[in-house]
């Protein structure tokens, strides 16, 4: 095991904060990992993580090893991608995030494209709804929704997209159609829980005026698709992302509710680090994105 090997296994494993954790993410036997720890440790002469049954905690010579390791590995990746620039060729792997649904549906066919077109590049794609943040994850690319608040990154707009109100036309023709938002206190909301939050607050402007409407709960998922089809069987109001919507609006399946209102904004957005652009294969991928997205926003495939 070299050095290189050694700092990239321990940066797992304070990541992960468990021993099965970094060899998963390594492709190692359990019995593996604990040996490659011991092997740094002996190397280090010094006790570099506190284990118990459950859980592991870096010692202080722990997160001064971490520390270093982490500026080690992004210099020694920064100077082969400055390196790999040279010849303008993607390569090396590229780690991106994506929303659960949205990635299912739209990164994870782009990226079997990008691949096809970049044979030498090997993709990581991640599927979830968990919040995220690079570099803290060993995330590339990050794809998400609305504002990027870290000052630390870069985000690039790859789409538009807007979050309308609908519902099934039999829930609107039982409870009756909102003609002002003040009307949405009377029906029945299908709400998204993120990080244990229930969404139901809904804010919508128009000439300049924003009204916050608290819509009863009817029903309420972390799991987008499972909430679309709620709607779409005539459970309530659903509030979502243009991309989500589209084809069942085209089917007839849902109705727009208060359409010439407008909602927060959940553009989507690549998120990256500065140093992160370096990289022919980051830079490479961004490219594609938008130029992906340009060409669904002018056709049917995205709304």
């Amino acid at each position: 095991m070299d050095i290189e090997d050694s700092m990239r296994f321990f940066v797992s494993l304070a990541q992960k904060r468990s021993l099965s954790g970094a060899a998963q993410e390594l492709d190692l036997s359990p019995s593996a990992a604990t040996k490659r720890l011991a092997q740094i440790e002996d190397r280090m002469g010094v006790k570099l993580v506190n284990r118990t049954t459950r859980h592991i905690s870096l010692t202080p010579e722990g997160e001064i090893y971490l520390e270093y390791a982490q500026n080690i590995l992004a210099q020694t990746e920064e100077m082969q991608d400055v390196i790999r620039n040279q010849s303008g060729t993607p390569t090396g792997q590229l780690n991106v995030h994506a929303p659960l649904g949205f990635g299912r549906k739209y990164i994870a066919p782009l990226v079997s494209e990008f691949v096809s077109e970049h044979p030498e590049l090997v993709v990581r794609l991640t599927l979830s709804d968990r919040h995220v943040s690079p570099p803290d994850d060993a995330v590339d690319i990050l794809i998400r929704f609305g504002d990027v608040p870290d000052s630390r990154l870069i985000a690039r707009k790859i789409a538009p997209n807007r979050r309308f109100i609908s519902a099934s036309p039999r829930y609107l023709d039982k409870m009756g159609r909102p003609a002002v938002p003040q009307d949405l206190s009377n029906h029945q909301a299908i709400a998204l829980r993120q990080n244990d939050e229930t969404a139901n607050l809904w804010r919508l402007t128009k000439d300049n005026q924003t009204l916050a409407v608290r819509v009863p709960v009817k029903l309420s998922t972390n799991d987008g698709h499972v909430a679309l089809q709620w709607a779409i069987e005539g459970h309530g109001l659903l509030m979502r992302a243009q991309w989500d919507l589209a084809k069942h609006l085209r089917s007839g399946e849902l109705e727009l509710v208060l359409p010439e209102y407008d909602t927060p904004p959940a553009d989507i957005y690549a998120v990256y680090l500065q140093k992160a652009r370096l990289a022919t294969r980051v830079s490479l991928f961004l490219d594609y994105l938008e130029a992906s997205f340009l060409t669904k926003t002018t056709t049917s495939d995205y709304w």
